[in-house]
């Protein structure tokens, strides 16, 4: 018993003990982690232990409360630790490629685990493909359809070196669209496409928003094809903008909405009906875009957010003179041109949308 709570006690020193990285998960950076796999040395949080559990042969994990802990494993986790192992097996993490976060999807989180420690892809030993090959990709993904609403396998094809993605359906001999790696982004999207590898595609097209939403059976295959999108995309962006920092140019590989979800809106009279939208905010582009429904291919339209100096600025409840009958909370978003009136469902929402909204406000327009 004198060595269970001994050595319990050691291991949360080990834990909070400072330079050894140990503090956070060494997989996805959540702060305080309560497990560890005593294979690799490493604490780890809840949720990439359980990703830890399906890998026996590499990792073995125990609870640093719960489970007992032998003397030897306590000696093991005393030389090894979470920066030990990012030296390892993080050695070669090229800078397009993903890190997930503990927010990221399981999809993303696994296939980082998966890649670390048991195809050991990044360590020391290895050789980093450069951008423009890693950026280049041919494959199947399941599309679905803009007008049957069905998934269908499709031909894709990624070029870095001629700056585009094409895909391909079975009656067009040509590719059904060019899209330029200028405008690209991708995202995961699992819970709006309903599939747990489900990725959503956005390009411009004509001055609109163009949504593509796809999937892999393959966990590591849709991965692979996300960091190839973010490898082509680096490859725009470091030969477009060679004096910009890396610092600066990494977050604009790919990026997520700020926020999403359901809203309803008026027109410019403000005396329309209101109507139920889906709404996506993008804060690199500063756009707030709408649509009918999520998985819509085109927006319906959208509203360009600037800079308070401009004018922009986003208040809660109606202006003066608008009624509405529903008793929940709204937002307005004032503009140079006009005023744009919202219906959140509810306090949270409303509250969640005007900081995500005045986030966007106050950042300094991109060039």
């Amino acid at each position: 018993m004198m060595d269970r709570d001994r050595n319990k006690t050691l291991l949360l020193e080990l834990q909070r003990a400072a330079g050894t990285g140990n503090g956070r998960c060494a997989d996805c950076g959540e702060p305080d982690p309560e497990w560890a796999s005593y294979k690799l040395g490493i604490f780890i949080c809840l949720n990439c232990s359980g990703i830890h559990r399906n890998l026996p042969q590499i990792s073995r994990v125990k609870s640093l409360r719960l489970d007992f802990w032998e003397n030897d494993l306590i000696e093991f986790m005393k030389k090894h630790g979470n920066l030990c192992a990012k030296a390892k097996y993080e050695a070669k993490v090229p800078p397009y490629y993903y890190i997930p976060q503990s927010r990221d999807c399981l999809v993303l989180r696994e296939q980082w685990i998966r890649a670390k420690y048991e195809r050991e892809e990044f360590v020391a030993t290895r050789v980093c493909q450069d951008p423009c090959s890693a950026g280049s990709r041919e494959g199947f993904l399941w599309k679905r359809g803009r007008e049957s609403r069905q998934f269908q396998k499709r031909q894709f094809l990624l070029s870095a070196r001629e700056g585009v993605m094409k895909y391909y359906t079975k009656e067009s001999r040509g590719p059904k669209a060019i899209i330029s790696v200028e405008n690209l982004n991708a995202m995961f999207q699992t819970e709006k496409i309903q599939h747990a590898h489900g990725l959503q595609i956005t390009y411009n097209t004509n001055g609109q928003t163009r949504n593509l939403f796809v999937y892999h059976e393959s966990g590591k295959e849709i991965v692979d094809w996300f960091n190839a999108i973010r490898a082509a995309r680096y490859h725009y962006l470091r030969t477009t903008f060679p004096s910009v920092p890396e610092p600066e140019l990494i977050p604009r590989i790919t990026r997520n909405y700020v926020k999403e979800g359901y809203m309803e809106k008026t027109g410019p009279k403000q005396k329309e009906a209101f109507k139920v939208r889906w709404f996506c905010l993008d804060s690199q582009e500063r756009n707030l875009t709408y649509f009918k429904n999520p998985l819509d291919a085109f927006a319906q339209g959208q509203v360009f957010i600037g800079r308070m100096e401009e004018g922009y600025e986003v208040q809660a409840g109606l202006p003066q003179g608008v009624r509405v009958k529903k008793r929940k909370p709204a937002i307005t978003v004032v503009t140079p041109m006009r005023e744009f009136v919202f219906i959140c469902e509810n306090e949270r929402e409303q509250r969640e949308w005007i900081d995500a909204l005045n986030g966007v406000i106050a950042q300094p327009l991109s060039g």
